[in-house]
């Protein structure tokens, strides 16, 4: 899984998992000492002493827990019915359920069932907020830049004739939005290539702006050229067998490859070799 494509509301459900399952080691429960009597032999029980109440409130949440971010990675994967995600947003929320009827029935509640009410509370939050609210769909971690050269003293991507590790070879100097017309770019048909010299013969240079594409179009599917693509936001990538459920989420921060386009669709082939259909290309930025 591509850490990067976790969002604030991950790290808020990953954070409150690590201290629901820390509460489990803790006393759930507390004893007042009598006067005169030496308490120091008596032993408060904790969460793993009582398996219902280990299964039902911290084992529950950090297995939902677990489950919510499993389903970034493999987004369409169903549990009786219900997408991952789902399944582990309602286990968060019944464990909040259990923390709070339990700690209701219990006199003196230790620090352990206080501290696992106050971490499912967050739990259950972030499982349930982090898809609605946009500061929570933000990503966790702030997007890379394009990578750089492998050896010392190589320049970055686009910045001169050093090339930067994992892209194609002699694109243009500078990003353009998709779609968009290049003055200059590889593969682009009267576009001179690198170590070439550039055309001289004004017939032949006539003759290849007459098959460019026109200015602010997309180029013609035959001459379509694999290019790199970031997207702004989380998106799916669906199979190619129109099937409707994703095979893949576009993380921000990654950098992808477009093998084809169909229509106003892009074939997209993500790092691990899997290919699939982009449908939303709005807003994506061209490496």
């Amino acid at each position: 899984m591509n850490i990067r494509s976790l969002t604030r509301g991950d790290g808020v459900v990953i954070g409150a998992a690590v201290v629901l399952f820390i509460a489990s080691f803790l006393d759930y429960s507390s004893y007042d000492c009598p006067q005169g009597v030496d308490c120091s032999r008596f032993d408060s029980p904790n969460a793993w002493d009582s398996l219902g109440l280990l299964m039902s409130l911290f084992l529950a949440g950090v297995i939902g827990a677990a489950l919510v971010i499993v389903s970034r990675a493999m987004p369409g994967r169903k549990v009786v019915g219900l997408d991952l995600g789902q399944f582990g947003t309602a286990l968060t929320v019944f464990a909040l359920w259990t923390a709070f009827w339990t700690i209701l029935d219990v006199n003196n509640a230790g620090a352990g069932l206080i501290l696992g009410l106050l971490a499912a509370i967050v739990l259950a939050a972030g499982a349930v907020a982090g898809p609605l609210i946009p500061a929570f769909k933000a990503p966790l971690l702030s997007p890379a830049p394009p990578a750089q050269g492998v050896g010392a003293g190589q320049a970055p991507y686009g910045a001169g004739p050093g090339q930067g590790y994992g892209f194609p070879a002699g694109q243009q100097q500078q990003q353009q939005p998709y779609g968009a017309q290049p003055s200059q770019g590889y593969g682009y048909p009267g576009a001179p290539q690198q170590g070439q010299p550039a055309q001289a013969d004004p017939a032949q240079a006539q003759q290849a702006q007459a098959q460019q594409p026109s200015q602010g179009g997309a180029a013609p599917a035959g001459d379509f050229t694999p290019f790199w693509f970031a997207v702004p936001v989380a998106r799916p990538l669906y199979g190619e067998d129109g099937s409707p459920n994703p095979i893949a989420e576009l993380a921000p921060g990654t950098w992808y490859l477009a093998v084809e386009q169909r229509g106003q669709s892009l074939i997209a082939q993500t790092q691990d070799g899997r290919r699939g259909v982009l449908q939303d290309t709005t807003g994506i930025q061209r490496g």
